[in-house]
């Protein structure tokens, strides 16, 4: 499956926080508007789970806007909360792949990209025990 990105054209300017920070500050809603769209549109189709980052839309445009990523490294807590972010650091074309077999990973994964520093997942309750 792959999306005409032509559909999302304010999103087609941001493969790379580098890119995302040369669009103007007025058109980020935008942005953010066709990043969800884009989300749920790549995430429906391979049973990922996309709840959590549509909550993190907006953050995370704003922490790769304001901040000067990959030098600045994020950490998520949770790694769905990073589907926007993967979309946003290179990984775009490679989301419908998510959660299949030699596609990208659903949590942060290091070997996926200069931009993941941290590898989290879900915390299972017996290994948080001593």
């Amino acid at each position: 499956m792959t999306l005409d990105i032509s559909k999302y054209p304010t999103l087609a300017l941001a493969d790379t926080p580098e890119e995302l920070r040369t669009i103007p500050r007025d058109h980020l809603p935008q942005l953010c508007e066709e990043l969800r769209t884009y989300l749920l549109n790549t995430v429906s189709h391979s049973s990922g789970h996309f709840a959590s980052g549509l909550g993190t839309v907006e953050l995370t445009v704003a922490l790769h806007y304001v901040y000067n990523t990959p030098f600045d490294h994020l950490v998520w807590d949770v790694g769905h909360q990073a589907y926007p972010h993967k979309i946003l650091t290179g990984r775009r074309e490679q989301m419908p792949t998510i959660r299949k077999k030699g596609g990208l990973h659903p949590f942060p994964w290091r070997k996926e990209s200069r931009m993941t520093y941290y590898r989290s997942g879900t915390l299972r309750p017996q290994s948080a025990r001593h």
